[in-house]
């Protein structure tokens, strides 16, 4: 089944789960946020697509953005003295945007398809279980050479295996094309063993590089293209 939402080109990646910050001055995306408060688009969800280095939507269209982005749901909301916006949002679910419009409202809408998992194996046993300690401890490590210690904090431990990865990678300043293909992968099991390379191989450029990367809430702001 297709759905069509609205859309909010980006230049990041909106995990399941993860929280995301907007500052909202835009007209088209004003009214988006007007839209998302007064009902009009339901559920107050709309999609958030990570924009292809080099493009625009306004001038390359289907092209400019990444084939799989995640619905964000509206949390909060601030409007500002001059009709600006800030507000929070949360990854919901990954969809597969299969055409884009540009005429039926202010802002971009996108007919979807959601894109669920694929079922959960733990074959050999217990691999699902060794993977998650494996991610777990490699964000560990990542954490303690970015951050310091009241910057992050340790997961829960009721956090499914499938939802695991998106959860580890939030905090991390790892590259567009990293997350992107985390925010792709159905396979469970396999974003797991991703994760953990991923942040791994991070630990170790930050350890050699002796960088500290500036906050994701940073990033999340400021590549607003609206």
């Amino acid at each position: 089944m297709t759905t069509t939402i609205p859309l909010f080109p980006l230049g990041t990646v909106l995990m399941p789960g993860s929280s995301l910050p907007l500052h909202i001055f835009e007209p088209r995306y004003r009214q988006l946020t007007v839209d998302l408060v007064t009902g009009a688009v339901p559920d107050k969800q709309f999609g958030v697509v990570a924009v292809r280095e080099g493009f625009t939507p306004d001038t390359d269209g289907l092209a400019a953005l990444h084939a799989v982005g995640c619905t964000a749901e509206l949390l909060d909301v601030q409007r500002l003295p001059d009709g600006r916006y800030d507000i929070v949002t949360r990854g919901v679910q990954r969809f597969r945007l299969l055409s884009i419009d540009d005429t039926e409202k202010p802002y971009l809408t996108g007919t979807v398809e959601f894109l669920p998992d694929d079922p959960l194996t733990d074959e050999p046993e217990g691999t699902t279980r060794y993977l998650s300690a494996a991610a777990r401890d490699a964000h560990r490590r990542y954490c303690a050479t970015a951050w310091k210690n009241d910057d992050w904090s340790e997961p829960g431990p009721d956090i499914e295996p499938q939802h695991l990865p998106h959860v580890l990678a939030a905090d991390c300043l790892l590259p567009i094309g990293d997350r992107q293909r985390l925010l792709e992968q159905t396979c469970p099991t396999e974003r797991l063993r991703l994760v953990r390379e991923l942040l791994a191989r991070e630990t170790g450029l930050l350890g050699r590089l002796r960088a500290v990367p500036a906050p994701m809430t940073t990033f999340a702001v400021e590549q607003s293209p609206n």
